[in-house]
């Protein structure tokens, strides 16, 4: 499937919009209207070897996916590779390019495309098409200019169950 593409401007220096992007632990907030189930599979959830795994909704049903920072070149671009489809078998690419605009305005790209072998192309063009996908993006877009521009972001921040062992004072 895709390339499929969204694009929004966000009112926030481009630093900013690249750390917010870069933080996985931040990403259900503005895209948990189509991935489900999202769970960091990595303590640290920020740059390159940063995962996650989440359920991609697909008419008629949910798949398994993951994705995993692989290039972090802030704050211009980001690319995250993963695999998802029945026995993680179809491999997926999302990259994220932001560009600067006068003033604090940042134009945030995102670009995410399958590469499935012969059987799950087949299975893929019968189970989805990519104008849903397209909307999906650019909704989940337009939550994170809201959420950036509002300063609300860092309020929905996802962590690994008990915490960061090295800040509670356990040996």
């Amino acid at each position: 499937m895709g390339p499929v593409s969204a694009e929004v401007e966000i009112d926030v220096p481009r630093q900013q919009v690249f750390e917010a992007i870069a933080d996985l632990g931040l990403r259900h907030a503005f895209t948990d209207h189509f991935l489900a189930d999202f769970h960091l599979t990595r303590i640290e959830s920020t740059g390159v070897g940063a995962g996650a795994r989440f359920r991609f909704a697909v008419l008629p049903r949910q798949v398994w996916m993951d994705t995993t920072i692989v290039e972090a070149d802030g704050p211009h671009r980001l690319v995250e590779h993963g695999r998802g489809g029945r026995s993680n078998r179809i491999p997926s690419t999302t990259l994220w390019e932001l560009t600067e605009g006068p003033g604090s305005l940042t134009t945030v790209r995102v670009s995410y495309w399958t590469e499935p072998k012969a059987i799950d192309r087949g299975l893929e063009l019968l189970s989805a098409a990519s104008i849903p996908y397209e909307r999906r993006w650019r909704v989940a877009l337009n939550r994170l200019r809201e959420q950036l521009e509002s300063g609300k972001l860092g309020v929905h921040r996802m962590s690994l169950a008990g915490g960061n062992p090295h800040t509670t004072g356990i040996p």
